[in-house]
């Protein structure tokens, strides 16, 4: 691995003493089992994150760079969601993230020996509802009103209004 390395302007994103802070207080905090969403929502908006109104953020969520986050109104992120976001998440209004779900937009490139990082956002729009346990994996968006059900794997977009289920996750229905 002496051959890998981070993408040029990904450590030029935030000053090192953010990084720092966030490390030390925000993310521990963030992720504990501590009850309460109004002072999440406070401590994420203080290290760059766009949120809504009516966010809710359970306890013990992993974000991992606020800055790269934006969700919309009336948003609900359950217990045990990791948002990986080496990359921006765009998340809508409207939208609920069940537990234990894990957005991810971060990968490598496996077959050079240099294992670089392959980026991409992702962006679930308003109304959507990613069930529990569900994994999403980099540069994929989820249509205005779709459902991605329990213990799902989307490698995918999933156009509007699409019901889509399995590993890896396929269509099988629609919302009205």
């Amino acid at each position: 691995m002496s051959k890998f390395n981070l993408p040029q302007d990904f450590a030029k994103s935030r000053p090192s003493v953010l990084w720092f802070f966030w490390l030390i207080f925000g993310e521990i905090l963030i992720s504990s089992w501590i009850p309460g969403s109004f002072w999440r929502v406070l401590l994420l908006r203080l290290f760059g994150a766009k949120l809504g109104h009516g966010v809710l953020v359970k306890p013990n969520v992993k974000i991992k760079f606020p800055w790269r986050l934006s969700i919309g109104d009336h948003t609900w992120i359950g217990e045990k969601v990791w948002i990986d976001n080496l990359e921006w998440v765009v998340i809508g209004s409207n939208v609920c993230i069940s537990q234990g779900a894990y957005l991810c937009t971060g990968n490598h490139n496996f077959k050079s020996t240099s294992f670089p990082y392959l980026l991409g956002r992702i962006d679930i729009e308003d109304e959507a509802w990613i069930c529990a346990m569900v994994l999403i994996a980099p540069s994929v968006r989820v249509g205005m009103g779709s459902v991605i059900k329990f213990g799902s794997v989307l490698y995918d977009s999933v156009p509007p209004k699409t019901i889509v289920s399995g590993f890896p996750a396929v269509p099988i229905g629609y919302r009205e």
